[in-house]
């Protein structure tokens, strides 16, 4: 190999990945190398399947993958558009997540995406759901250059912890407020500001 390179990348992962798009997509030439024998890095998806016999009805060996980590996306999302940019969106294939849900109380819910499934989950009492529906109007009427919809809250100061007991919801609520809709791995969001979680 007495190739001249303008980049070496080593590791498959998805920075690598983009960082090898990118360097690609500027016009340099880039060698892109890993020591495993499968591509991806820790995000990678394996193929157990790919070096065995199985019947034709479950179609290509190579169509069965097991994801190590999941892989997320937002939709409007910086990342998409850098692999979009990248070109990387040629060999990639994008779904829509069907659905999103919760465990509590030893069962599995589905997160409601309309009023209509809200009204039928079992995630809250009939007394709870009305409180949480006025708390989520509040934040969908919210306007940071219209102090009114503020409805007097001190939001620059508010944590979500005090916005959640203003509008007298519960521990369970807050924590499915901030795991399942706004997307947050750890309990922080109960110490943020309200401003900062409503922009």
């Amino acid at each position: 190999m007495d190739e001249v390179y303008d980049v070496i990348v080593l590791g498959t992962g998805l920075k690598e990945c983009i960082l090898s798009g990118m360097m690609s997509v500027s016009g340099k030439k880039v060698l892109h190398m890993d020591r495993n024998k499968y591509y991806g890095g820790e995000s990678a998806s394996l193929t157990p399947l790919e070096d065995k016999d199985v019947p034709k009805e479950y179609g290509r060996t190579r169509d069965w993958n097991i994801d190590l980590i999941p892989k997320f996306l937002m939709a409007n999302g910086r990342l998409v558009k850098l692999l979009i940019h990248t070109g990387v969106t040629r060999y990639l294939e994008f779904k829509s997540v069907e659905g999103s849900y919760v465990y509590k109380a030893g069962k599995i819910h589905k997160v409601p995406a309309s009023e209509t499934e809200a009204l039928a989950s079992g995630l809250m009492g009939l007394f709870e759901k009305r409180r949480f529906r006025t708390f989520l109007q509040f934040v969908d009427q919210f306007n940071i250059d219209d102090q009114k919809t503020w409805k007097g809250y001190d939001l620059g100061n508010m944590t979500m912890r005090a916005i959640y007991e203003k509008f007298g919801l519960d521990e369970n609520t807050a924590e499915f407020t901030g795991h399942a809709l706004a997307l947050y791995l750890n309990d922080e969001l109960e110490f943020i500001k309200c401003l900062a979680f409503l922009l």
